[in-house]
């Protein structure tokens, strides 16, 4: 299993799916923050789910 911060051309191409927004990524939470939608999408085993509807609100 890979860590996504080995594959940086990947990370950089991921955007938020809800805005299009270039997304930051959280080493301590596992998660790309989307700072446009107020949302973050979790990372589970080096994977990132970039679904809405699994994204947490950030306040």
């Amino acid at each position: 299993m890979s860590d996504i911060t080995h594959d940086r051309k990947m990370l950089e191409a991921l955007v938020c799916p809800q805005t299009r927004a270039p997304l930051s990524y959280d080493a301590e939470r596992q998660e790309l923050v989307s700072k446009a939608a107020h949302l973050a999408y979790p990372i589970r085993g080096g994977i990132p789910v970039m679904l809405i509807d699994e994204a947490r609100k950030l306040d």
